[in-house]
């Protein structure tokens, strides 16, 4: 009998055993479901395997709070040093470190590519008596305590918006009432029931429940008015504010440099692909693609600029 021969087969198949046991991924959204980061991992590794680009496993993990700091602490712990393991973060992730002092650093983390940028609206329930956003600065001018208005972490993009919104308003940022949301379908629910007098988030997590009539948008952070969005910019109303929400993704610290590469690869053909486009447009979300270390550098020029408004804003030492 040629053993050489009858082994071979088992060779071939704990090989492709070995190799089907590497097919998956591991994401971490840090943030509950339904959110703006859930949705960014989500739809991606969909319009990644729409575009057979990946059509692997994808095993995604949700751990919201802090502004993405404590999923990214359970991620950097539990995959330091393997390949395949992606996470979402964002501007809010920036923001929420230098706010609450976090040992994070992101730049820990192999930077793989930013996706999107997202502008943010501010909304306030159908039935609110606040017609535009006029009115709800004034509001917020006469008595920002009665005035608690919605948003993501404390620190992040949200509160960054509010916060320039006072402060071009001379309201004193220390007197916002501004209470911080799980995700953005809290703060939609919080709007609705009244325990909100307004909310802030993105035009993705709003633009849906604006449709049911549910919530009115009343102002927009981007610099011209959005295509099939009629809702006036905040510099409209006066107010010379222009913000953007920013969504990328990190790999594992001490990811393999091939295993690194390959991910830049895939996302920068997925940016390319006609799947993302779809998903772009469906989404709200402005394409906003730079990847690899060109990614890197970008996010030290965020961590400073960032820094900087929340000193001057008073949020952060």
């Amino acid at each position: 009998m040629n053993f050489r021969k009858a082994l071979l087969p088992l060779a071939v198949l704990a090989a492709m055993v070995a190799g089907s046991a590497q097919a998956q991924v591991n994401v971490m959204l840090p943030a509950n479901p339904g959110g703006g980061w859930d949705s960014t991992g989500r739809q991606a590794f969909q319009a990644m395997n729409d575009a057979g680009i990946y059509t692997g496993a994808v095993n995604f993990t949700n751990k919201g709070g802090a502004g993405g700091t404590i999923g990214l602490a359970e991620f950097q712990g539990a995959y330091t040093g393997k390949p395949d393991a992606l996470a979402v973060f964002g501007a809010i992730t920036v923001g929420s470190i230098i706010l609450n002092k976090s040992p994070i650093d992101l730049a820990d983390f192999r930077p793989v590519a930013r996706l999107t940028a997202e502008y943010l609206v501010i909304a306030v329930a159908d039935s609110s008596p606040h017609q535009s956003l006029q009115d709800l600065v004034e509001a917020m001018k006469a008595d920002p305590g009665a005035t608690p208005i919605g948003g993501g972490s404390a620190g992040g993009v949200d509160h960054i918006a509010l916060a320039l919104l006072a402060q071009a308003a001379d309201i004193p940022v220390s007197d916002l009432n501004y209470i911080p949301q799980a995700s953005g379908a809290e703060t939609v629910t919080g709007i609705v029931n009244g325990t909100l007098a307004a909310g802030i988030s993105g035009i993705s997590e709003f633009q849906q429940f604006a449709e049911q009539g549910r919530i009115r948008i009343l102002g927009i952070t981007s610099a011209e008015r959005k295509e099939g969005l009629d809702v006036p910019t905040f510099k409209e109303a006066g107010y010379d504010i222009e913000i953007a929400n920013w969504r990328g993704i990190l790999g594992s610290p001490d990811m393999p440099e091939d295993n690194y590469q390959t991910w830049v690869d895939r996302f920068t053909q997925l940016n390319e692909s006609e799947a993302w486009a779809k998903v772009l447009e469906t989404q709200g979300w402005d394409q906003f693609f730079i990847a690899g270390e060109e990614f890197g550098s970008f996010i030290q020029e965020e961590n400073e600029r960032i820094g900087a408004i929340l000193k001057e804003a008073g949020l952060a030492e």
